[in-house]
């Protein structure tokens, strides 16, 4: 009878870590039928993925509307003598990277959907980010965005997957010759909330009161040690927004950040602070989370602080960067860290917080 009641307990507590912790980034496919061992599935491993997409680039570029869209054929190159094609239709996605960037990041839409994982999560939208100009150089704010990305997955599981990229694109009028760059990308807001067993929550009238205080205050600590201020819960300003069908916390939501490409580790030539923020640059960090205790606020670096040498892993372990760009990241970084370790530090820190937080 006591066995009986421990397991219960500890499957009762699997959904808890499963929505407020972390678990393994990549899913191992179980053996099915041949039809599905051989499948594709998007977002089940970390490896670079080749893919080529043929349209009408030219016009893309032009950027003549921001609601023109595109047809075109996608294909994605599993091996040498493997690929799966796709009709797609691209469209322009966010307002900002239209307005700035002379390549815009897209939206795929598929009109034959792919699978996200071993299950049945089919895709029929994705976004994809894309370099946001022709230099070599938003190669490399592409790929630290990616593993901005990849830093909040390794701290926990309730965050957005991504799947890194080779594109080549291919301008069907043949106007231009063929760019190949990175690119990565994310998992659509429905296969997230399947994954974590959980509910999109759409409304925009949401404070940060609205989400689990533990949950909130890890995104807020999470876009100060980034240095990304864009971001917002009203409005659903770069956050998503959703419920647990499991875990029932007083109606409160769970949040997760996605676009990071103004934060202070991208440190993207484009990235200038609005002056609303007062910030100098983009590498000035300014907290913007909800008010907490000082005992809460402390016990929340410090989990941070437990997960460093995990970060500083995810970035070092990352060979698409150069030697140079994973120093400067683990420095960044490490100017968060150095303040977390001794007492006094972290005293400074903690009323840095509580002086600039919001009290809502």
């Amino acid at each position: 009878m006591i066995k009986k009641i421990f397991y219960q307990l500890i499957l009762a507590a699997f959904p808890l870590i499963q929505i407020y912790g972390q678990s393994d980034i990549n899913d191992t496919c179980p053996v099915q039928a041949d039809n599905q061992k051989k499948g594709f599935f998007l977002f089940s491993n970390d490896q670079i993925l080749k893919i080529s997409i043929r349209f009408d680039l030219t016009d893309f570029l032009h950027k003549s509307k921001r609601e023109n869209s595109f047809d075109g054929i996608m294909t994605i190159h599993q091996a040498e003598n493997d690929s799966i094609e796709r009709e797609i239709t691209v469209k322009y996605r966010g307002t900002f990277r239209f307005e700035n960037c002379a390549f815009p990041s897209m939206q795929i839409n598929l009109k034959k959907p792919i699978h996200a994982y071993c299950d049945t999560d089919k895709i029929k939208k994705l976004k994809m980010v894309s370099r946001c100009g022709t230099a070599r150089i938003y190669d490399e704010y592409g790929l630290r965005e990616y593993l901005v990305y990849k830093l909040y997955n390794a701290i926990t599981d309730t965050s957005y997957r991504v799947r890194l990229l080779s594109i080549t694109f291919t301008d069907t009028k043949n106007r231009r010759k063929p760019v190949t760059q990175y690119g990565f990308f994310i998992e659509p807001l429905d296969i997230l909330a399947r994954r974590l067993n959980a509910d999109i929550v759409k409304s925009k009238n949401l404070t940060q009161v609205n989400i689990v205080p533990e949950v909130m205050d890890r995104v807020a600590i999470f876009n100060y040690m980034i240095a990304n201020w864009d971001w917002s819960v009203p409005g659903l300003h770069n956050i998503s927004v959703i419920k647990s069908r499991i875990i029932y916390d007083a109606g409160l939501g769970l949040s997760v950040p996605y676009d990071f490409d103004i934060s202070g580790l991208v440190n993207a030539d484009y990235s200038i602070p609005a002056e609303a923020t007062g910030l100098k640059n983009a590498r000035d960090r300014k907290y913007t989370g909800i008010c907490r205790s000082r005992e809460v606020f402390e016990n929340d670096l410090k989990s941070f602080l437990a997960k460093k040498e995990k970060l500083f892993s995810v970035v070092n372990d990352f060979s698409y960067l150069s030697e140079k760009s994973k120093k400067d990241i683990i420095t960044f970084l490490n100017q968060f860290f150095i303040r977390i370790e001794k007492q006094k530090n972290l005293n400074s820190i903690t009323n840095e917080l509580m002086n600039n937080c919001k009290s809502l």
